[in-house]
């Protein structure tokens, strides 16, 4: 039956969707999708498309000149814990600060999005972040640039910020988000557009979208889906 369907069938289909459809352009503007772990960082196949486009864009970004910024200053270091009590107010403290300036940088990034989106043309171009800068306005792929790079700028780790292309299985669309690992295995998705989500849901809150790659200039990984056998 339908319903039952081998993973490695299921994966297949959908990489093959991804392929048929990378070169064409445009953001997402349901179908619910089964539940699904993820293993989120897989190495890819050596003729994965979409590693193609990818790399292409990983060597003009890290070609591509730095921004200009103005240095704030360096940030004052904390006391130390003096108790295990107080370590864990800091801990609750820190994590909920960050929460909130990754929140109030998805609602920042979505209302620029209103002013600032435009679509490519025929041919889907992933934008630097200085081209999209200077040209102060692009698709999702280019916005998404501003996410990526502030929450690092801000001190979120290498091993926690990624860009992302996610598709929708319903009709085939794709999109480009910011995912932030908090948790390795259900990460915060910051969209630019506010096409897939607004807010700052989790992955998981989105069974309508199936993650398909992560990357950043010099990494790249394929997300494999694994059907749930209960709910979590």
């Amino acid at each position: 039956m339908r319903g039952q369907e081998p993973t490695a069938f299921r994966i297949a289909c959908a990489a093959l969707l991804g392929g048929l459809l990378l070169f064409v352009g445009g953001c997402a503007s349901s179908l619910l999708s089964p539940l699904q772990d993820y293993r989120y960082f897989t190495r890819p196949s050596p003729h994965d498309a979409w590693s193609r486009k990818i790399r292409g864009w990983q060597a003009r970004e890290r070609q591509s000149p730095a921004p200009a910024v103005v240095d704030a200053g360096s940030r004052p270091s904390g006391q130390a814990p003096d108790a295990a009590e107080l370590r864990v107010k800091f801990d609750g403290f820190r994590s909920e600060q960050r929460r909130q300036l990754a929140r109030d940088l998805a609602s920042w990034i979505q209302a620029q999005a209103a002013v600032h989106y435009v679509p490519d043309g025929p041919v889907d171009h992933w934008a630097t972040l200085e081209e999209t800068l200077a040209r102060g306005e692009e698709d999702c792929d280019g916005l998404e640039l501003l996410s990526f790079n502030l929450l690092r700028d801000l001190g979120f780790g290498e091993d926690e910020i990624f860009r992302s292309v996610v598709m929708r299985p319903s009709d085939g669309q794709h999109h480009m988000v910011t995912l932030w690992f908090e948790d390795p295995q259900d990460p915060w998705v910051i969209d630019p557009t506010g096409a897939m989500t607004t807010g700052m849901p989790r992955m998981s809150d989105l069974p309508a979208w199936v993650p398909l790659k992560l990357f950043t200039e010099t990494r790249d990984f394929t997300v494999v889906g694994e059907l749930r056998t209960a709910q979590r």
